[in-house]
């Protein structure tokens, strides 16, 4: 999996990429193929806005914005939602096949 960044108008801190490489790390336990993470850090008017992209194997990338006036909380809160969107893939991947018609069978037995 690769890890990208990428900061527009701010700096970040190695605390804060090793921050990001962490939560980035627990999103393997969702079993999805993660092919890449993106993450696009911006300097805004009033606050900061952090983006994370996705990106899953044969299927369309998660993408998700947050905003707020710190840093770490704009992480957070982004972190958060991005692990509730793979848990919901991840969930809708596994309960979607249902049982064969093989298993039907030896049940009605």
């Amino acid at each position: 999996m690769i890890v990208q960044y990428r900061a527009k108008d701010i700096n970040l801190s190695d605390a804060n990429k090793a921050h990001i490489e962490a939560a980035v790390e627990r999103f393997e336990k969702y079993s999805l193929d993660i092919t890449r993470v993106m993450c696009n850090v911006m300097a805004e008017k009033e606050g900061v806005s952090v983006e994370f992209e996705i990106h899953i194997a044969h299927t369309s990338p998660v993408i998700i914005n947050e905003s707020d006036k710190e840093l770490d909380t704009a992480i957070d809160i982004a972190i958060d939602r991005a692990s509730k969107a793979l848990r919901r893939l991840h969930d809708k991947v596994t309960d979607h096949k249902g049982p064969s018609i093989k298993e039907l069978e030896v049940e009605d037995a």
